[in-house]
C-alpha cells in the first residue's frame, strides 16, 4: 500500500503521508485495515483480493449509506473520504473513524454482561433496527440507494440463481424451499434502508455503556428494500437464544451465555413494538434468511473445497445441510 501514503496526504486536509497500517481482518468479505498517520486514527476497508459478489463488494455503497445516516440516531462510525481509483492500492475503498467498542461476535464476548444489560443490549439491538427502518431514505439523500419495487422478488430469484452456481451437489431441500418462496412472495409493504445482514455480529457495542449501540457496520449488503428481510435475518440467526449467532466458533460456547437474553419470540415482540410493523408473516422472512445463509455457506464450500482442505470442506458441507433443512422446516407452513 506504498500509494496509500500520498493520497491520504493529498485528499484528507492536515494528515500526514506517513502512515502506520495494520491489517484487522481478511477473507472472502471486504478487508478491513486500521490506519493511522500519528493524529488520526482510521478504519480502511477495501474488497478482498478475489472478488466473490460485486454488490457484496461495493466499497461506494458502504460509504454512501454511512454518510447519509450519519447525524441521524441510527449510529455509524463517520465516513472520512472515499477512492475509486484503483491504481492507489489495487481496489476502491474508504476510510472511517475508528471506534474503540466490542463487537458481540461470540459467548465470550458477551461474559461481561450481567443478565439485565443482557436484556438491554438485546432490546438496544431491535430498536437501532427499529430506528433504521424509519428512516426516510429521501431525507438524508438516500432516495436513489436501490430499487425497493420488486425487492423481495428479485431476492429469491438471485440467490436461487447463486445457488445454481456455487452448489457442489445437488440438494433437494434448496431447491424445494427456492420453490416454496417464489410461490409465497408476500404483498409489498413501504420500504426502508436495509441493512442486509444485521446481527449483534454486525454492531458494536460501547465500552463504559455495554448495554448502549455505538455503531452498526459492515455495510455491504445494504439497499432500499423490504424491511422485514432484515427482521427474518436477525431471527434465523438467534434461533434459540443464539444458537446459530454464537454456535460453531473457532471455540465454541454455550448458545446461551446467561438467562438474561430473552427467546426469539421476544426479540421479535420487541422489534414490533418499537417499530409498530406487522410480524404476522415473519415466517415468509425467516426461511428467506435461512435459504440465503445456505446459498452463501455453499459458496464458501465451493472455495474451500478448491483448497484441498477436506477436513473443512466437510465441516462446511455439513453446515450447507444443516441450514438447508432449516430452512426447508421454516418454508414448510408457507405451503398453506
Amino acid at each position: 500500500m506504498e500509494d496509500l501514503g500520498p493520497w491520504v496526504a493529498d485528499h484528507i486536509p492536515g494528515a500526514s503521508g506517513d502512515l502506520q497500517i495494520e491489517q484487522l481482518s481478511g477473507g472472502s468479505s471486504n478487508l478491513t485495515f486500521r490506519v493511522r498517520d500519528g493524529e488520526h486514527d482510521w478504519v480502511l476497508r477495501r474488497p478482498p483480493l478475489s472478488h466473490v459478489l460485486a454488490t457484496a463488494n461495493d466499497m461506494k455503497r458502504e460509504y454512501t449509506v454511512q454518510r447519509g445516516l450519519h447525524g441521524t440516531d441510527v449510529p455509524v462510525p463517520e465516513v472520512v473520504a472515499f477512492c475509486d481509483d484503483e491504481s492507489v492500492i489495487g481496489g476502491s475503498f474508504y476510510l472511517m473513524e475508528r471506534l474503540d467498542g466490542i463487537v458481540f461476535n461470540d459467548a465470550s464476548d458477551v461474559a461481561h454482561l450481567d443478565e439485565a444489560q443482557s436484556l438491554a443490549a438485546t432490546y438496544e439491538l431491535m430498536d437501532v433496527l427499529a430506528r433504521l427502518h424509519a428512516v426516510d431514505p429521501e431525507a438524508v439523500g438516500l432516495g436513489t440507494f436501490g430499487k425497493p419495487t420488486g425487492f423481495v422478488t428479485r431476492q429469491v430469484g438471485r440467490w436461487s440463481t447463486q445457488w445454481e452456481k456455487s452448489k457442489q451437489r445437488e440438494l433437494p431441500e434448496i431447491d424445494e424451499v427456492a420453490r416454496i418462496l417464489a410461490a409465497a412472495i408476500p404483498p409489498e409493504g413501504a420500504a426502508s434502508i436495509v441493512h442486509g445482514d444485521y446481527s449483534f455480529n454486525n454492531t458494536m457495542f460501547r465500552r463504559d455503556e455495554p448495554a448502549r449501540m455505538q455503531a452498526v457496520l459492515d455495510w455491504e449488503m445494504s439497499t432500499l428494500g423490504d424491511p422485514l428481510t432484515d427482521v427474518g435475518m436477525v431471527a434465523m440467526y438467534w434461533t434459540e437464544v443464539g444458537e446459530m449467532m454464537w454456535a460453531k466458533r473457532e471455540h465454541p460456547q454455550p448458545h446461551r451465555a446467561n438467562a438474561g437474553f430473552p427467546t426469539v419470540d421476544d426479540l421479535l415482540e420487541r422489534y414490533a413494538t418499537s417499530s409498530g410493523r406487522d410480524l404476522s408473516g415473519i415466517d415468509f422472512y425467516r426461511a428467506l434468511a435461512t435459504f440465503k445463509l445456505a446459498v452463501i455457506t455453499e459458496g464458501a464450500h465451493a472455495r474451500i473445497a478448491g483448497t484441498g482442505d477436506a477436513e473443512r470442506a466437510a465441516v462446511t458441507d455439513a453446515t450447507v445441510r444443516q441450514l438447508a433443512s432449516m430452512a426447508l422446516d421454516a418454508a414448510k407452513g408457507l405451503n398453506s
